[in-house]
């Protein structure tokens, strides 16, 4: 039997979600946290910080501090919802979504690369076996969280 811990410890580390800094985007260093952010603000409609938090599985606080850094940053706006001025709406500024194309980019060039070393029906079974993956993690009471909790 595989052992399945050391393929996902292996695969973690050779994606890089262990590296302080996930990208690079012209002068800025990007956590992966960030990363998620910019890119979870890119693909809503004028999502709240409760929406993005709750699809990234963070808590609030910790959440709240990676949007401060954000908005340090230049790259993300937050604005009262003009309907409910107790709720917050995220959105990318000019440098924000620059930030968030180029890390696009970056993945999807290192992907192709990865995919490269496949042939199509390789790849084809790699893309459904992810797609099962993340359907039988979503379906897990423990999803999104670490197996301590």
């Amino acid at each position: 039997m595989e052992n399945l811990r050391e393929l996902f410890q292996v695969m973690t580390r050779r994606f890089g979600f262990l590296n302080k800094n996930c990208c690079t985007a012209g002068s800025y260093e990007i956590s992966l946290i960030q990363s998620h952010i910019l890119y979870e603000i890119d693909r809503h409609h004028k999502p709240s910080i409760q929406q993005i938090a709750g699809t990234l599985g963070t808590d609030i606080t910790t959440f709240s501090r990676q949007v401060q850094s954000l908005m340090k940053m230049n790259m993300v706006k937050k604005t009262p919802d003009p309907d409910d001025r107790r709720i917050h709406i995220l959105s990318l500024t000019t440098e924000g979504k620059y930030v968030a194309t180029m890390i696009d980019q970056q993945m999807n060039t290192f992907l192709n690369e990865v995919f490269s070393h496949m042939n199509d029906a390789e790849k084809e079974t790699v893309i459904r076996s992810i797609k099962l993956l993340n359907d039988a993690m979503a379906k897990s009471k423990n999803c999104c969280t670490t197996p301590l909790g």
